[in-house]
């Protein structure tokens, strides 16, 4: 196979900005033809490249697994007619196919199988995915020889920068997603002013920042709006899953700018690793916000998740409760479906507000707003804290539940249906992990959950689905979804799922001060 231009080289950035406008008209065609009854023959080509900084690539375990998330889009091929190519940075193992495959109701699996193109860079090192595609012109003419009709085809990524706006452009197929141009809406400092313009309360905080100075003076300001605040968090504009957050601790009586200031130096960084001058450094180089640490009893981690579609309407997807961890408390760990109903309404209005300012500017994407949530004397008090213009850690999960249900979000209610007219609940996670889970291998983990009845049952439409399973043997990690008819029941499901994953893989530690490996 011998590639055609155009190369991702053949474009300047003037001629590579005209061709992908170009293409948002081609998107929005596509849309208004296809989607209605989404029954017409057309082709995804999904690339779920997490575009982030190599050095934050690096620092997640396992991070080209990652890319696996995204198997539950494999419920477009429910579409007899639907077709998808979907590219990895390494081989998808075929038991993991067919654990999707043979989940996909009232579709045989020969058939789905026959329209997804699955195709691989090959490539494990911590980097983009895009940009190891656009290094390999031969994999690029696969990806295009996997296209049925080009007119009737379209990308999915998971964040869009401007390696997919090239790779948009060097395929010729639009986006379905973010214009990178308005990616400053999604960093902290964006998501601020957003929140400001569509009348959604935030924490106290200042944004925009760049050096110490600028955070010390937001300190001092948030104190002044809050004078009870006991702890603020400074947040890089551009950062994920909360690594790029810092928590400051006010000193006590001496509220004066001097001791505000002194108290930077028990700045604590929600990466252990973190220094001090390197944390500044990248403040610097791509700014920062300070907010008042919302804590205490009653408190709540919410989000919403939307959809701005080619044809800018702003559609509620799904609402959350994060489930938050690590050293500081700032990292996220998992989430709970729907949140809580004493809040839900609350932020389903003021997502679906935050969404019509985006949609105001041209935004087409997946999105989700994070909230902070306080109960008070039995009143909760909400408040935005960040916009995430991208796929996030609550999407495949939603995903996995249509997959496996068929069943649509009620918007009135915030509650999911699956067709039977049963509410559907889940927990979810992309961090379970384990020095014991090493070693296994897929089919290792297939056994397990064939032997102790974990599978999901679409008779009770209850059950567990994994991913990220490639990431098991030589990471320990592996994703879990466990679904049920109510919260209670999830809980109860998650818990057994660990126990019996625990007991499957105890004879994979050794015991303490006893090597796995001979020692000479």
């Amino acid at each position: 196979m011998i590639p055609k231009p155009p190369f991702p080289w053949d474009f300047d950035p003037r001629t590579e900005e005209a061709a992908f406008e170009a293409l948002k008209t081609r998107l929005a065609g596509l849309w208004s033809a296809i989607f209605p009854g989404d029954d017409e023959h057309y082709t995804s080509v999904v690339v779920p490249s997490l575009t982030l900084d190599q050095g934050e690539l690096s620092k997640i375990a396992g991070a080209t697994f990652y890319e696996e998330r995204l198997l539950f889009l494999l419920i477009r091929l429910r579409n007899p007619r639907a077709r998808m190519v979907y590219v990895t940075s390494q081989p998808v193992h075929p038991l993991v196919l067919e654990y999707y495959f043979q989940l996909l109701a009232g579709i045989p699996a020969s058939h789905a199988r026959s329209h997804l193109t699955l195709l691989c860079a090959h490539d494990a090192s911590p980097r983009p995915l895009t940009e190891k595609i656009l290094e390999r012109p031969r994999l690029i003419e696969r990806i295009r020889a996997g296209i049925v009709d080009p007119a009737k085809a379209y990308l999915t990524v998971f964040n869009a920068t401007a390696l997919e706006r090239r790779l948009a452009v060097t395929l010729d197929l639009p986006l379905n997603g973010l214009d990178p141009r308005l990616l400053h809406h999604g960093t902290k400092s964006g998501s601020r002013r957003i929140f400001l313009e569509a009348g959604v309360a935030t924490p106290a905080g200042a944004c925009g920042l760049r050096d110490e100075e600028d955070v010390v003076q937001a300190l001092v300001e948030v104190r002044r709006a809050a004078p009870g605040v006991r702890r603020a968090v400074v947040k890089l504009d551009e950062s994920f899953s909360g690594e790029g957050n810092a928590v400051y601790t006010y000193p006590e009586g001496d509220g004066s700018r001097s001791a505000i200031q002194a108290g930077l130096e028990r700045l604590a960084f929600a990466v252990p690793e973190e220094t001090r001058g390197h944390y500044f450094a990248r403040l610097a180089r791509m700014g920062g916000v300070v907010e008042e640490l919302v804590e205490g009893p009653g408190f709540a981690s919410p989000s919403v998740q939307l959809r701005v579609n080619p044809r800018g309407q702003v559609i509620l997807v799904a609402t959350h409760d994060q489930i938050l961890g690590g050293p500081l408390g700032q990292t996220y760990l998992g989430c709970r479906f729907p949140a809580a109903p004493a809040y839900r309404a609350a932020i389903q209005a003021a997502g679906l507000r935050v969404g019509q300012a985006l949609a105001s500017k041209g935004v087409v994407s997946r999105f989700g707003v994070d909230f902070v949530a306080r109960s008070d004397r039995g009143r909760w008090d909400v408040r935005a804290t960040e916009i995430n213009l991208r796929m996030g850690a609550t999407t495949h999960p939603f995903l996995a539940l249509r997959f496996l249900t068929g069943g649509e979000l009620d918007p009135a209610s915030g509650e999911f249906r699956a067709p039977r007219g049963l509410a559907k609940c889940y927990r979810s996670t992309d961090n379970l992990c384990s020095p014991a889970y090493r070693g296994l291998l897929p089919e290792d983990l297939i056994e397990i959950l064939t032997v102790n009845r974990l599978h999901y049952d679409s008779r009770s439409e209850t059950g567990v689905l994994f991913h990220m399973i490639g990431a098991l043997s030589q990471f320990g990690k592996v994703g879990l979804t466990a679904i049920g008819n109510t919260m209670e029941e999830v809980e109860a499901l998650y818990e057994k799922t660990l126990a019996i994953l625990d007991h499957e893989t105890a004879c994979n530690v050794p015991p303490p001060g006893r090597s796995t490996v001979p020692i000479d």
